[in-house]
C-alpha cells in the first residue's frame, strides 16, 4: 500500500514530536507493508504551522538518512496539507507550500467545524492557477455530515476526494464512518490514506483490505484507492 496523507514530519505541526517518534511510525508503516509515503505536514497561513519548503526538505533528508540506517525500505515524498486560503497559489510560488512531489496536485483541507462561505471560490482559484486540489477527509467535516451534497461543487470543479480509511473503523465517530461508506459506494472517493499523527495509531492495513474486499467487491476500484491513483498523483498524471 501507499499513503498520501500523514503527519510524520516531526516538530512542525500536530503530528510526530521527535525524530524518534517519526522513525517509530515509519517502522510501523513498513511492518504493515507500506512502501511509499507522502509527508504532508499542516500549513496554516499566519499560524505556527508554517514551515517553509527549505526547512521541510532538511527534515525530509534527515528522515531518509535514518531510514537507510534502519534498513527501512520506504520511499518518502514531500507535500503539505494546506488549510484553504486565498493565497495558496502565491504560497506555492513563493516556496512556502509544497505540492505533492512537485506535481500539480495539492492536498487541501477545509475548516472542520464551520463552513467558510468563501471556500468554493478559494478552491476554484487554486484550480485556475493550474493546480488540482485533493480535498482531505471530506467525511470528517461537520457540515458534510449534515448535508453530503455540500461536496458536489468541489467534485464538479475537479477536486479529488481523499478519505481517511481509519474512518471505516470508527476512529472519527459513527457519522464520519457512515459518510465515507456512502462516498465509497458512490465511487466519489479517489484515494484512501492514513492521516497518521502518532506512533500509537494502528495502521490496520490487513483489516482494511479485507473490509474493502467485502464492502466494495470491486478489485479495480480497491487498487485505485490504495495503489494506482497514488502513483498517478506522484507522477503528475490525470486521475479519471
Amino acid at each position: 500500500m501507499r499513503d498520501i496523507h500523514c503527519h510524520i514530519m516531526y516538530g512542525i505541526d500536530d503530528g510526530s514530536k521527535s525524530l524518534e517518534q517519526s522513525i517509530e511510525i515509519l517502522k510501523n508503516a513498513y511492518s504493515n507493508g507500506i512502501t511509499d509515503i507522502v509527508l504532508t505536514p499542516h500549513y496554516i497561513n499566519k499560524s505556527e504551522y508554517n514551515c517553509n519548503n527549505k526547512n521541510k526538505k532538511k527534515i525530509l533528508d534527515e528522515l531518509i538518512g535514518e531510514l537507510k540506517k534502519e534498513n527501512i525500505d520506504i520511499n518518502l515524498y514531500l507535500g503539505n496539507e494546506v488549510m484553504i486560503d486565498p493565497d495558496v497559489s502565491k504560497l506555492i510560488a513563493n516556496n512556502k507550500i509544497s505540492t505533492i512531489n512537485n506535481t500539480k496536485y495539492v492536498l487541501v483541507e477545509l475548516p472542520m467545524h464551520y463552513e467558510n462561505p468563501n471556500s468554493e471560490k478559494m478552491m476554484f482559484e487554486i484550480i485556475r492557477h493550474g493546480y488540482i486540489p485533493i480535498l482531505a477527509h471530506p467525511e470528517r467535516y461537520d457540515y458534510v455530515k449534515e448535508d453530503i451534497s455540500k461536496l458536489e461543487p468541489y467534485i464538479n470543479m475537479g477536486c479529488i476526494l481523499q478519505g481517511n480509511y481509519l474512518s471505516l473503523f470508527g476512529r472519527y465517530g459513527d457519522e464520519a464512518k457512515k459518510i465515507l461508506k456512502i462516498l465509497l459506494k458512490q465511487r466519489k472517493i479517489k484515494i484512501l490514506a492514513s492521516d497518521i499523527h502518532r506512533p500509537s495509531t494502528d495502521y490496520r492495513i490487513k483489516k482494511l483490505k479485507k473490509k474493502l474486499k467485502w464492502f466494495l467487491r470491486d478489485k479495480k476500484y480497491q487498487e485505485e484507492l490504495l495503489e494506482t491513483n497514488f502513483l498517478k498523483i506522484i507522477n503528475d498524471e490525470i486521475i479519471d
